[in-house]
C-alpha cells in the first residue's frame, strides 16, 4: 500500500503527498468509529482507486499534535513577535513558549519590525533577546523589509515541518509570502479598534519551502493551558528544568519551598525576574482553572 504525508485537509478530504504526487483521499469509517481524526502532518497509508482519489487506511504514530491549529508531527515553531506595532510582550511570548515546550516542539523566536523601534526600545529588545538566548532559545531579528533577513530564516526551515505563530498583526502571512511569493496569502493590518490583526487564514495546509514544509496557519487560536498541570509547567521553562535537581525538595514547585535553586537564581539575577513572575501567574491560572468532567 502506498504511504505519504497529509499536507492539506479541506471539507472532509485529505490531500496525501507521496512519491507519485498528491492524492485526494477520504478517511475510512473506522476513523470516525474510533474517534480518530486524520490531521495535516500525519503519515498515512492509503489505497487509491485511481490516480486522483483514494481512502486513508492507517495513520502513523504521532510525535505530537496541536488542537488549534489541527496539525501533527511538527518539528519547530517560528514565533513571530514584533518590536513595535504591536509592542513586544514577554508575557505573551512566554505563554506561546510554554505551549510549544509542552508539545515537544522546537521554538525559534523571530522579532520583526526591528527597524521601526526607537533607540530605547531597541536596547530593551536586545536585552530581552540576550535573556532568551541565555535560556537556550534561538532568536532572529527581521525588519519590515523582511527580504533582508529571510536568508537567515530559510536555512532553518530545511527538512523540517514548521508552524508560524505569534502575535496577531506582526506579519506572519507576509513572511510566508516572501518565502513563497506565488502563494499570495491575504494579509491584513492591525484592527485599530481591537489592537489586533484580523485572522486571514482559514484551513491548514503544509506548503513546500525548499526541502521543508511550513504550515499556512495563523498559529494558535487558543492560548489556554487546558491540558497543562502545575507539575508539567516547571519543565516548560528550560532554565527551571535544568536547575530542579539542585532544589532541596523533589517535585519543588519553586513557589514557597525553602532552598529552591530556581528562586536563588532569580534572586542573583541569573533567571530574569519577569520569567519567574510569568511562571507564578501561569501556576495561578492553572490552579484557578475550572475542573472538567
Amino acid at each position: 500500500m502506498p504511504e505519504g504525508k497529509i499536507i492539506k485537509a479541506l471539507s472532509g478530504f485529505y490531500y496525501v503527498a507521496h512519491e507519485g504526487g498528491v492524492t485526494q483521499c477520504r478517511g475510512r469509517g473506522v476513523f470516525r468509529k474510533n474517534k480518530i481524526t486524520p490531521l495535516v502532518g500525519d503519515y498515512a497509508v492509503f489505497q487509491a482507486d485511481n490516480e486522483s482519489e483514494g481512502y486513508i487506511l492507517e495513520i502513523g504514530e504521532r510525535k505530537n499534535e496541536l488542537v488549534r491549529p489541527p496539525i501533527a508531527n511538527v518539528d519547530q515553531a517560528i514565533l513571530v513577535f514584533s518590536a513595535v506595532e504591536p509592542d513586544f510582550s514577554t508575557l505573551l511570548l512566554d505563554r506561546f513558549l510554554v505551549l510549544i515546550e509542552f508539545n515537544h516542539i522546537e521554538p525559534i523566536i523571530c522579532i520583526s519590525k526591528i527597524d521601526l523601534a526607537d533607540e530605547r526600545t531597541l536596547q530593551e529588545i536586545k536585552q530581552y533577546a540576550a535573556d532568551y538566548r541565555n535560556m537556550g532559545y534561538e532568536v532572529l531579528f527581521t525588519s519590515t523589509a523582511i527580504e533582508d533577513s529571510i536568508d537567515r530564516l530559510r536555512p532553518l526551515l530545511q527538512n523540517k515541518v514548521s508552524v508560524v505563530a505569534g502575535q496577531s498583526g506582526v506579519g506572519k502571512s507576509s513572511l510566508l509570502n516572501i518565502l513563497r511569493p506565488e502563494l499570495e496569502l491575504k494579509t491584513s493590518g492591525i484592527s485599530s479598534h481591537l489592537g489586533r490583526g484580523k485572522h486571514t487564514t482559514r484551513h491548514v495546509e503544509l506548503i513546500e519551502v525548499g526541502t521543508g514544509l511550513v504550515a499556512d496557519t495563523p498559529g494558535f487560536s487558543s492560548l489556554d493551558f487546558i491540558d497543562i498541570e502545575v507539575e508539567d509547567l516547571t519543565d516548560c521553562f528550560p532554565e527551571f528544568k535544568s536547575r530542579k535537581q539542585s532544589c532541596k525538595f523533589r517535585g519543588c514547585t519553586h513557589l514557597s519551598e525553602p532552598k529552591c535553586a530556581v528562586k536563588e537564581a532569580v534572586e542573583d539575577g541569573t533567571i530574569p525576574r519577569y520569567r519567574y513572575e510569568h511562571y507564578v501567574q501561569f501556576v495561578q491560572e492553572i490552579r484557578d482553572r475550572k475542573p472538567r468532567y
